[in-house]
């Protein structure tokens, strides 16, 4: 039996597809949203975040979403060289770089008929995010996508060894570090916990705890602009940072104490490039990292040095797999109390 008509409703239909890159979702906005508007993309996403976050509370908050959901939103870039831009969204807000979320676009474009003539073996797609040009890497090959590897914006150790005051703990030594967001990191053992076994929940306190004291005590900042110069997340790592060709684990967590199924696409980055500036990697050298959470795998390639601002830089090469999980409309009623969207804590 088919059900082609939608339910009774009010207001626009938002219509997305569903995706996840090593279990973490990305759910794509295809239809519905009101137009963005701004010069720049920084300039969309605080035109989002100020005049339209009540629909991202509806595609990302139950009763539609979840409390670790994530999404987003295609938009105009300014840039000539951009294939499409991109606006990050989750459970607090609006993220500068999603490796994640790049390397589902970057299939989802490829797939969708974003790029007019796909070619082989790879097909380039230049995405525009809030933190500047992401260069994403389709194989194609009989009209068929399958992995992606994209090429970081410049990412760079913001700086080591930084004592904070954790509640608990004391003085807690951890590492910052920026591949598209600023990431604090440290070894999941100074909590007496493994980011294999532990449970979930001891993670993401520690982790919480380890980002309410960096913001408090650090002073953050960021060469281009000051909308990147903030804390997106902890990284518990298992400590494994010299390079092996054994895959080193962590767990990210992010925003309001969100919880990456995937290994992190620009934790990945950021992590390349603090092992970069420790010397413990090397140019052109690969190196896995999995998810603690799903055991899910992506590699990092440190391929070029350079600059950004007075920071000594690196472009990082992340590659994963993408999958698609669905498509759906979501309808609002406007008698409906729960519309707008709740999260259980």
């Amino acid at each position: 039996m088919e059900f082609p008509k939608l339910p009774p409703h009010s207001g626009s239909v938002l219509s997305v597809v569903d995706m996840h890159t090593g279990g973490e979702p990305l759910r794509i906005i295809l239809s519905g949203f009101p137009e963005v508007k701004g010069d720049t993309i920084l300039a969309k996403r605080r035109y989002v975040r100020e005049r339209l976050d009540h629909l991202r509370k509806v595609l990302m908050f139950e009763p539609r979403g979840h409390y670790d959901m994530y999404g987003a939103l295609l938009v105009r870039s300014e840039l000539a060289e951009a294939d499409l831009g991109v606006l990050f969204m989750h459970n607090e807000g609006y993220s500068t770089m999603c490796g994640h979320a790049v390397i589902a676009l970057g299939r989802f474009a490829v797939d969708y008929g974003l790029i007019k003539e796909p070619t082989s073996p790879e097909t380039q797609i230049n995405i525009h995010c809030p933190c500047g040009l992401v260069k994403a890497f389709t194989q194609y090959s009989n009209g068929k996508t399958g992995a992606v590897r994209f090429l970081s914006v410049p990412a760079f150790a913001f700086d080591t060894d930084v004592s904070v005051s954790v509640p608990g703990y004391e003085s807690i030594t951890v590492d910052i570090s920026y591949g598209g967001a600023l990431y604090a990191f440290v070894s999941a053992e100074k909590f007496g916990l493994d980011v294999n076994k532990s449970k979930t929940r001891d993670l993401v306190d520690a982790a919480t705890a380890v980002s309410d004291a960096v913001k408090s005590q650090v002073k953050l900042y960021h060469p281009v602009s000051e909308d990147l110069a903030f804390l997106y997340g902890t990284i518990l790592t298992d400590g494994k940072d010299s390079y092996s060709e054994e895959p080193t684990t962590n767990v990210c967590v992010f925003a309001d104490a969100q919880v990456d199924r995937s290994p992190t696409g620009s934790g990945v980055t950021a992590r390349i490039a603090l092992q970069y500036h420790k010397g413990l990697i090397a140019l052109n050298q690969a190196r896995s990292f999995q998810s603690g959470a799903t055991g899910s795998v992506f590699t990092g390639t440190a391929v070029e040095e350079t600059m950004c601002g007075d920071f000594k830089a690196v472009v990082v090469e992340v590659r994963g797999h993408a999958h698609y999980s669905g498509v759906a409309s979501f309808t609002q009623e406007s008698d409906d109390p729960l519309c707008g969207g709740f999260l259980l804590r």
